[in-house]
């Protein structure tokens, strides 16, 4: 028996303690010791109630990084997490090797966690990393950009970014990255994707194992019945996002029944929108029950809930937050089975974006199709490949 422990570092959101928790599953059953350490212990609470496995707190940067550009690729990413310079650094990776000292794993498994990776590379422990296309750059080449006309800086960004994680390597005596690349990737890259919706468009020769999330549990969903046939729209949106209640309210005068779940109003903030046609969930909804009586979904473009839907044939109304939800919503858009909100406000005309998801039949036919290419996919069966090749590097 062998002790892996995963952590999650940086991003926001259930889908990092998600694949953690099914992979942590995958590995208990194989008989391993497994210990987490999270970003957010809080959030990630009840969806991890149920795993038998101690949970931390992982170090994480508290500080806010000011007259920083918008960030161009991983690199302007974690400038803002202390890889500025090595003496931010500093603090960050002696709280992961102080973890460690005490957990004395045998392999450290990163889930977005670069600092995590580079304190088990100091301490010569075995790595490995688990993720979407976006935290997840292909190895050996330049890290991939999302931003154009900026690529001399991105260039220099990257640059700065390899040296300050490799002065923290040389402190240590470690063996030093190649590329900037490595910083993300341990010594096992598993890559939790498809090739259509790997945010890395030009990725050669990769294997591709599909997303990974935790799809069971969740309320079972209950449809509004006072709007008699109208179209089920499955809705998961957050308040911090300023279109939410234009969407709701579009939704309602399109003549749809809709299921929501807002995590601020399961918390008892006032709904955006009161309607007999809307329900607002209490706490998260059974994904896949929802989904198999759905007709769209509405969302941000998290990887969990955007690969549930397109497994089940429903398109998609996305409305991204961030850049990485944005990158995941021009692939879906791409294929034809959604809509990428991200240029629209609170002032505009939303009817108008959802009339052809809900009457244009090639938006479900494109789910339908993508479904259809996936079928038998398995959440058990490919933890379970996960796990396996993970034990390859305790040999």
């Amino acid at each position: 028996m062998s002790h892996i422990h995963l952590c999650w570092e940086l991003g926001g959101g259930l889908g990092h303690a998600g694949r953690l928790k099914m992979l942590a599953q995958a590995l208990l059953a194989r008989g391993h010791r497994v210990t987490l350490s999270l970003r957010d212990l809080m959030s990630t609470h009840a969806l991890l109630a149920d795993s038998d496995v101690p949970k931390l707190q992982a170090p994480v940067w508290l500080h806010d990084a000011v007259g920083l550009p918008p960030s161009g690729n991983l690199a302007e990413i974690v400038f803002h997490c202390g890889y500025l310079e090595p003496a931010a650094l500093r603090g960050m990776v002696a709280g992961w090797r102080d973890l460690f000292a005490v957990l004395q794993p045998d392999l450290v498994v990163g889930d977005f966690a670069p600092t995590a990776l580079l304190a088990a590379r100091s301490m010569g422990l075995r790595s490995a990393s688990v993720g979407n296309g976006f935290f997840s750059p292909p190895p050996g080449q330049p890290l991939p950009a999302w931003q154009q006309g900026v690529e001399a800086r991105l260039i220099s960004s990257e640059a700065r970014m390899l040296a300050t994680a490799n002065a923290m390597l040389a402190e240590f005596g470690a063996q030093p990255y190649q590329h900037a690349a490595e910083v993300f990737l341990g010594d096992l890259p598993l890559l939790c994707t498809w090739p259509e919706l790997d945010h890395c468009e030009l990725r050669c020769d990769a294997e591709w194992f599909g997303p990974s999330f935790a799809a069971e549990g969740g309320l079972p969903p209950y449809w509004p019945e006072a709007a008699g046939e109208g179209r089920k729209v499955f809705a998961y949106l957050k308040a911090s996002h300023r279109a939410h209640g234009a969407v709701l309210k579009a939704l309602l005068e399109e003549g749809c029944r809709v299921l929501a779940y807002v995590p601020e109003v399961a918390a008892g903030a006032m709904p955006p929108v009161l309607d007999e046609r809307i329900v607002y969930a209490d706490a998260p909804v059974s994904l896949p029950f929802a989904l198999a009586e759905a007709d769209l979904c509405v969302c941000h473009a998290g990887e969990a809930t955007l690969a549930q839907s397109l497994l089940a044939g429903v398109p998609l109304l996305m409305l991204p937050s961030h850049t990485e939800q944005f990158l995941t919503a021009r692939r879906v858009a791409m294929l034809g089975a959604g809509y990428n909100a991200a240029l629209l406000t609170p002032d505009s005309d939303w009817r108008a974006a959802l009339q052809p998801l809900l009457s244009d039949d090639s938006y479900r036919n494109a789910a339908r199709a993508f479904a259809a290419r996936h079928q038998g996919f398995s959440q058990q069966q490919m933890n379970a490949v996960l796990a396996e090749r993970l034990e390859h590097l305790l040999v």
